[in-house]
This record gives structure tokens, sequence and C-alpha cells, in this order.
């Protein structure tokens, strides 16, 4: 017990006299992070930014119109075979038209039983944001990076913008929540 004692008193000694010539000031900054100190700098570039005149600051960005509420109720009527999948019905959840085309939701219902010959294409779709919800039943996909993957009920994953992937298999029953930015988007099949 006496060697820790005598080594921590060591090494306060070495620490005070390592920060003993930066003067008073210096002590009490001394345990400031490195990150503190970046956030410090960067308040004194945007203090001279603030002085600089306004127009040189920034180009005027177009305002999105406002968005408005969506209301969707479930109703067994709205589920269309309108979508991207042939294999698929769609009920589009209002979001597109709501947000002036930000972003897209709808729950996506794969038709049963799974036709891998119609399914598995790799592809990808060139969006800034997927996300996707599995509300019922399960899916196997299969994601650049990632390999295949079970998702069962309650699983949700996001596919980052133009990751290659493709459904390998589904049940029977699976029904899928999908949010999309910016609703409109193009998908890319590619050679497997």
């Amino acid at each position: 017990m006496a060697k820790k004692t005598a080594s921590r008193s060591a090494a306060k000694t070495a620490v005070k006299k390592k920060w003993s010539g930066l003067g008073a000031g210096a002590k009490k900054s001394s345990a400031k992070s490195s990150a503190r100190k970046t956030v410090k700098s960067k308040g004194r570039v945007s203090a001279a930014k603030k002085s600089a005149p306004k127009t040189a600051t920034k180009a005027p960005t177009k305002a999105r119109p406002k968005q408005r509420v969506a209301i969707s109720h479930h109703h067994e009527e709205d589920f269309k075979a309108d979508g991207l999948r042939a294999y698929a019905k769609y009920r589009d959840l209002g979001i597109a038209a709501a947000s002036h085309g930000l972003a897209q939701a709808h729950v996506i219902r794969l038709q049963g039983p799974c036709n891998p010959d119609e399914v598995s294409k790799l592809h990808f779709h060139d969006v800034d944001f997927q996300m996707v919800y599995v509300l019922k039943g399960w899916v196997k996909t299969y994601m650049e990076g990632e390999g295949e993957t079970l998702m069962k009920e309650g699983s949700a994953w996001t596919q980052p913008p133009r990751i290659r992937h493709m459904i390998l298999d589904y049940s029977d029953d699976v029904e899928l929540l999908e949010v999309i930015l910016p609703a409109e988007f193009k998908t890319v099949e590619l050679k497997a």
C-alpha cells in the first residue's frame, strides 16, 4: 500500500511541474479537453464570419412549401398493386403529398408465396434515406456488407443510399412499413 501512495504522490508532483510554467490560468484550463478547445476555435471563426457583409455569407435557399398534417386510417381497399414491385401491394400513407415530396411512407404487403426468380434481383435505390420496419411476418434480405439477414415482426433496418440489396424470401403474411426520402427516386437493377 505504501508503494501505491508513493507513486501517486510522484505522479501528482510530475503533473504540477509540467503545468507550473504556464501561469495560474493554465492550471485551471489544463483539464479542458482538446474537443473543447476546438469548439472555442470554431467560435472565433464564426464570429469573424458574422462581421462579413450579409451578401457574402450564403446564397438564399428556396423555401419548401409548408407541410400539412397527414392522417391515414386502415382500409383494405387502400392496398394497391401500383408500386415499384409487381409482387407487392402498397398502402400510401399520404406523407409524400403532405410533405410536398420530402418523404414517402407506405405499408407494403409482399404477395406470397415468394418466387425467387421474380423477387431476388440485386438493385439499389438512389435515395437520401430509407428505413423499413416489419409489422407482420418475416422477410429475409441480402445487403451489401451485411450479408443475409432474417427480419422478423418488430425488426427494423436502414438501407444507406445506393446500398446494393435484394429480398431473398418472405412469409405469405409479411407487411412492412417503409419510409424513404425523397418521395421520388430512381431504382437501378444490377446484373448478378
